[in-house]
């Protein structure tokens, strides 16, 4: 099993900025990633990384605001929110891969490739 604690939501002006933190324990991961859903829609990736933060991947509504990087030392993986928009405001959740990082078929933002998930964190920004 893999645990996940998210922190370091909250609100925000448009413009602003910040940073997600997610701690991983137990087994090791092969993939991580930042998911959110905002009210009333599908949950979807906005930024993954694989291979201990080689590859990353990015949704294109954050390309250029947002940065993913991880801590392998920490087993923590962090989502840098800069230039945030109202439209970013959502639930965020990050999420962890053992085996299911390997479904090549699935695009690297896809749910499919995460087995474990955090229980989340809000992020608001207002106008």
């Amino acid at each position: 099993q893999v645990q996940l604690v998210e922190s370091g939501g909250g609100s925000v002006q448009a413009g602003g900025s910040l940073r997600l933190s997610c701690a991983a324990s137990g087994y090791s991961t092969n993939c991580m990633g930042w998911f959110r859903q905002a009210q009333g829609k599908e949950r979807e990736g906005a930024a993954t990384t694989y291979t201990g933060g080689g590859r990353t991947y990015y949704a294109d509504s954050v390309k250029g605001r947002f940065t993913i990087s991880q801590d392998n030392a920490k087993n923590t993986v962090y989502l840098q929110m800069n230039s945030l928009k109202p439209e970013d405001t959502a639930m965020y959740y990050c999420a962890a891969g053992r085996s299911a990082c390997q479904k090549r078929l699935y695009g690297p933002l896809s749910r499919v490739r995460f087995e474990y998930w955090g229980q989340g964190t809000q992020v608001t920004v207002s106008s």
